[in-house]
């Protein structure tokens, strides 16, 4: 159903069977394709509506929802308190599905408990289409492109 390719130049691709995926969810929170690019320091996600998401390794370690990183029991979590981070913190090393709706990256500093549910990663898209439906603006107009209302 799922398998792990490792490629020269240090990439990972994670492949998902599209019929076992299509039979499960043919929603847009389904990636049909995960390409994490270790040396370039990008996850790039093909969903199976079409539509393709990537996200720098400094973004993506930004929106780990961990309870380390985000808080819990009403406490702010560390990136709440705005860290300037590290090379090392935004060094993409590996990435792990975890079951069938997220994924988990494995950070140059060792952090490895953030799952990124696969409706997360959809829903924090940066695209121009997707930054102006958030936004409820026309796609290409300057405030949608901005992230402004």
């Amino acid at each position: 159903m799922v398998s792990r390719i490792d490629r020269p130049g240090r990439c990972r691709v994670l492949v998902q069977n599209p019929q076992v995926m299509a039979a499960q969810d043919t929603g847009a929170t389904t990636p049909a394709r995960i390409h994490a690019d270790r040396a370039a320091g990008t996850l790039e996600l093909e969903w199976q509506d079409g539509h393709r998401t990537v996200y720098s390794s400094h973004d993506l370690r930004w929106l780990c929802p961990c309870a380390f990183c985000r808080g819990e029991a009403g406490l702010p979590g560390w990136l709440d308190t705005s860290p300037t981070l590290t090379p090392e913190q935004t060094q993409l090393v590996d990435v792990h599905l975890v079951g069938n709706y997220a994924i988990a990256p494995t950070w140059g500093d060792g952090h490895h408990t953030g799952y990124y549910p696969f409706r997360l990663l959809r829903d924090r898209c940066s695209c121009p289409e997707c930054t102006s439906r958030r936004v409820g603006q026309p796609p290409g107009s300057r405030n949608a492109l901005e992230g402004t209302p």
